[in-house]
């Protein structure tokens, strides 16, 4: 079959090209090693990866801006990605409603195969170029929203056709790559490329390149909430108290953040129905539960903005 011979000599060129599916002769020698200097050459391979990240620092602050800006309008973030890359998406969705106290629709994870790929592999998955677009559709993606495309290689069919689909409608569109003049960066509003070179383990971009974009996804949401007035002082106030742990938390950063007794922040809590951020409110300023709830909304949620205003 001369076609499909053809179509595997292109890859095999392309991927030739790609410094994530290079190998280096200097680590042919791995298995010979004992395991202490494995764990010292590896996590040396690693220490690199921040530095490649803040490498694309302008790029990385105006994706958060970008994000910031459209979820103030009521858009989403919504991360597309398969395999590894997919995970990580689905993995930052999921824990921004905990975190941050944010709707499960605010941030999304897509994953090329669907919910079964987020534990099993599903074959072919990514390279079907039209599935994340279908995907996005079914979504109702609207020009308010941000479409952010995960991929190490660059080149994942599911994420670039994703991330055309996006800007066809408006949307905010970013790239997270780990090689340089990627295809999925040439499609994208913002191309976010950290080039984290030959992995420790050829071809395993699990390794630095998920490093890497677990880094920069961290940055994402991390960031945008805090612009959005999701924390105090460097401390979450907008978390939900879903659990014991969480509920000890929500007391210590209440007596954290205002000097409370225990049984003062227990009670403030109780008074503001588990809302951290209005128990904070009431008890730095002396305002009642109603009053400062009309307060925190006419601040957008900041809550520096409604202390100042009520003191």
């Amino acid at each position: 079959m001369p076609n499909e011979h053809a179509r595997l000599t292109t890859l095999l060129d392309v991927l030739s090209t790609l410094g994530t599916e290079a190998s280096t002769t200097e680590r042919g020698d791995l298995d010979l090693l004992d395991t202490i200097e494995l764990v010292d050459r590896m996590n040396a391979e690693d220490r690199r990866v921040p530095d490649a990240v803040a490498e694309r620092r302008g790029e990385i602050a105006a994706a958060v801006d970008g994000i910031t800006a459209r979820f103030r309008e009521g858009g989403r973030l919504i991360y597309i990605g398969a395999g590894t890359a997919g995970r990580i998406g689905v993995l930052d969705a999921s824990e921004c409603p905990p975190t941050f106290g944010t709707d499960p629709s605010m941030v999304v994870g897509l994953i090329a195969g669907g919910e079964t790929a987020i534990r099993s592999a599903v074959e072919n998955a990514e390279d079907d170029a039209e599935a994340a677009g279908l995907s996005l559709r079914e979504l109702g993606l609207t020009e308010r929203d941000t479409v952010v495309g995960i991929s190490a290689s660059g080149r994942t069919p599911y994420v670039v056709g994703g991330l055309e689909f996006a800007r066809g409608v408006g949307a905010l569109s970013v790239a997270i790559a780990s090689n340089a003049a990627s295809d999925i960066g040439a499609v994208a509003d913002i191309a976010i490329e950290v080039v984290t070179g030959p992995e420790f383990v050829s071809g395993s971009t699990r390794l630095k390149s998920g490093t890497a974009q677990k880094l920069v996804v961290n940055m994402l949401t991390t960031l945008s909430m805090i612009k959005l007035g999701k924390t105090h002082r460097g401390v979450m106030v907008d978390l939900l108290a879903t659990n014991e742990k969480l509920h000890a938390r929500s007391i210590r950063t209440v007596t954290e953040l205002t000097g409370a007794t225990v049984d003062e922040a227990a009670a403030a809590l109780a008074s503001a129905d588990g809302s951290v951020k209005l128990a904070i409110l009431m008890l730095s300023t002396g305002a009642s539960a109603d009053r400062s709830a009309r307060a925190l909304h006419a601040a957008d949620g900041v809550l520096r903005v409604a202390i100042a205003e009520l003191s």
